[in-house]
């Protein structure tokens, strides 16, 4: 970036602003997300040119992989601030098939007086925002995430062979058969995603849109794809009805269109067909092998064919919102399927991944060890079945994932890739191994691969604004997590996790507090965290009896449960007595879920055990739970957790009162690389935690070494008695 650039500029009426992020005029004043400002600043150095999109992947995401659709958005979010139009520019033109050109003057502004806030480590300024203007800008700044560029501004630049299959209507009178419908849906996209000259867009993506939406041009726009299939499906007694039509949305025009009228015993196989003739329409190139995958056949049995939509439906809602009774539902109907068909390998590897999601939950009633053992039995009968099947390979995948054997699960989770290119699943998976190894470059990378195909998914967008928080890039992190919460204002993962970017970013407790709004376990355990950083324990304590005693409340920044939370708050408040009775409660729940996890426990629940242990005074039995944890982190090939626990571990040695061990562990876990998994250098002076170490010589050295990172409110931090670290995080 050029240094007078830098200074600002302006276009027109407008004034831009890249220090701040800010574009003003017309009375407006624009906040605008980081890279976005950096791709207009590199287009107003080459004013007048067309800079190329490889120019600007280059100068402006450097190394990353980004997609088409991420930087036209950020041209879409540029003319929307600048008031700007594509069909008639008169600030940012677009030269088809070659890139963009700014063609307003560019006018630098005279040197400012106020010198640049200087980066320190990977942190980023930012301006400071009233309280009433902060919940505004969790909103707005992440609009153009979901906004579209408008009717036939951009579909030109997507691939020609690509395709979203929007959500068949269901046109039966009979509305129960909507399984049947959403199965069909779903089989047609798995067998277009195994073709590897095809986009396809996934489920997740295309679930969010009507059967017959109005614009398609919009849609599609949104998706990132040049055609849509559409389609609809009418069911009477055993008469079936399935009209599906691909239209072309850069003009609006039908690449073709046919009917399909069954009957349930030969129904089979129709979207193979399907496939096929889109596969036809589109010139894309079919290898023997992928002809061959679109005419095999599931299952020829008709029964088990219907048990298995049925599976599919419920297992697809469970994996909406995580609702576990659906899952459970969805395991009995698998089975019946493989009853009558025991050589169905689809339905063998979709129950292992059902399985396998349970596990992921601590086994929900069931024996962890058995169900994991159940799913990878059950991935292994359907890669024997099918050594083709991309799903099978993807249940073999979960299963190595879940046994935290990385190399294999990630070499199966390829094999899946090479049968399904366009597997968002597949490529989200390689991402979640590639991110417990430690390769947080290759699984930004894979997530926004995945995010290609799947555009529209929240919980995707927030795993990747997870993933640069893990390495401390906040600044990304942040646009992410914005992004995700345009896609849906109720994702509390995004809307808790961004709070928690913003504290670690500039230590302004009240403006992560303001992110905190609305209802939702995981948001109101998150509030009581930002309130105990503030020393209001009487409110977090409020807010948390408020809150249903759930498992949520446990996978919030590992913060244990309901009784452990409220016993950690019961005594930074001084009450005594509350606290031991919630302690004495939280030991024992503690001590109960050890029993029922694999390998004698995880390092996190042995750190509940410590932190109930060390508030019920017993020091000697906390610091052996202690030690248990990281004993069982020292064996643990998972990555990213490493800072996070070695955080919690030091805490709690700080309130056994050994700050000979908690220090040289808490300087440990800040020179991370992963710190901002769950912790930063703001907290040394907002969290508790360090209360009663806060004046020893070694504590106030790392005061010193960390001193710019300081917050500018702090909200008292005095020593206190060594009862208890307990970490309400």
């Amino acid at each position: 970036m050029k240094p007078d650039l830098q200074r600002g500029f302006r276009l027109y009426d407008r004034t831009v602003l890249p220090l701040r992020n800010r574009i003003t005029g017309d009375g407006k004043d624009a906040h605008v997300v980081p890279r976005t400002m950096s791709v207009l600043v590199c287009l107003a150095e080459h004013a007048g040119e067309v800079v190329t999109r490889g120019f600007l992947d280059e100068h402006v995401w450097g190394r990353s992989v980004v997609t088409d659709h991420v930087l036209t958005n950020c041209i879409s979010e540029l003319r929307n601030h600048l008031g700007d139009t594509r069909a008639e520019p008169r600030f940012i033109e677009t030269v088809p098939k070659q890139g963009y050109r700014l063609i307003a003057p560019v006018t630098h502004l005279e040197a400012r007086t106020e010198p640049e806030a200087p980066l320190l480590l990977r942190r980023v300024p930012r301006i400071a925002l009233p309280l009433g203007l902060a919940l505004g800008v969790v909103v707005t700044a992440g609009i153009w995430w979901a906004m579209s560029t408008g009717p036939g501004q951009g579909v030109t630049d997507f691939p020609e062979k690509s395709v979203a299959v929007l959500p068949f209507e269901n046109l039966s009178a009979d509305k129960s058969n909507q399984y049947f419908v959403s199965g069909i849906q779903d089989l047609i996209i798995t067998k277009l995603a195994s073709i590897g000259d095809l986009k396809v867009i996934s489920r997740s993506s295309t679930a969010h849109y009507s059967s017959g939406p109005s614009d398609l041009q919009k849609v599609a726009d949104q998706l990132g794809v040049a055609t849509i299939l559409e389609g609809s499906v009418q069911q009477v007694g055993n008469d079936v009805l399935i009209n599906v039509q691909l239209i072309d949305a850069r003009n609006n025009t039908h690449l073709w269109a046919h009917d399909y009228r069954r009957t349930l015993e030969d129904i089979l196989g129709v979207e193979g067909e399907v496939a096929q003739k889109i596969a036809v329409a589109l010139q894309a190139e079919l290898s023997p092998a992928e002809a061959a995958r679109l005419a095999s056949l599931p299952t020829t049995d008709e029964a088990a064919y219907d048990l298995f939509l049925r599976a599919e439906y419920q297992a697809h809602l469970g994996h909406v919102n995580f609702d576990i009774e659906r899952w459970k539902a969805a395991i009995p109907l698998y089975r019946q399927a493989i009853v009558e068909d025991p050589g169905f390998a689809l339905a063998w590897a979709r129950l292992s991944r059902v399985e396998n999601d349970l596990t992921a939950w601590g086994g929900v009633g069931k024996n962890v060890q058995q169900l994991l053992a159940q799913a990878r039995s059950d991935a292994k009968r359907a890669l024997q079945l099918a050594p083709k099947l991309a799903a099978a390979h993807l249940a073999i995948g979960y299963c190595e994932y879940a046994g935290k054997d990385f190399a294999a699960a990630l070499k199966a989770f390829n094999a899946a890739l090479a049968l399904s290119p366009s597997n968002a699943r597949a490529l989200v998976a390689r991402g979640n191994v590639q991110r417990a190894q430690g390769r947080y470059d290759d699984a930004i990378a894979s997530y926004k691969q995945a995010f290609a195909h799947d555009p529209r998914n929240t919980v995707l967008a927030f795993e990747t604004g997870n993933t640069y928080k893990v390495i401390g890039r906040f600044t990304e992190s942040e646009t992410w997590l914005r992004h995700a919460l345009a896609l849906d204002p109720h994702n509390q993962n995004a809307k808790s996790t961004l709070a928690e970017v913003i504290l670690f970013d500039t230590g302004d407790v009240a403006l992560a507090l303001a992110v905190l709004q609305g209802d939702g376990t995981l948001v109101g355990v998150e509030r009581t965290v930002m309130l105990t950083y503030q020393r209001r324990y009487r409110e977090a304590i409020a807010v948390l009896k408020r809150i249903p005693d759930t498992r949520s409340i446990v996978y919030v920044a590992t913060g244990g449960s309901k009784a452990l939370r409220l016993a950690d708050l019961y005594r930074l408040a001084g009450d005594k007595a509350k606290a031991r009775q919630f302690y004495k409660l939280a030991l024992s729940k503690a001590r109960a879920q050890l029993a029922r996890l694999p390998g004698g426990g995880w390092a996190w629940v042995w750190q509940f055990v410590a932190r109930a242990e060390l508030g019920l005074g017993h020091t000697a039995k906390a610091l052996e739970a202690v030690a248990k944890a990281r004993e069982l982190l020292a064996g643990d090939p998972h990555r990213s957790y490493a800072a996070s626990i070695m955080g919690i571990n030091a805490s709690l040695y700080a309130g056994a009162g050994r700050p000979d061990l908690a220090v040289p562990l808490l300087t440990k876990t800040l020179e991370a690389p992963t710190v901002g998994n769950y912790y930063s250098p703001v907290l040394l002076w907002l969290d508790p935690d360090w209360d009663p170490i806060r004046n020893d010589p070694r504590f106030q050295a790392l005061l010193e070494k960390y001193k710019q990172y300081k917050p500018a409110v702090n909200y008292g931090s005095a020593p206190a008695s060594t009862a208890s670290s307990a970490s309400t995080r």
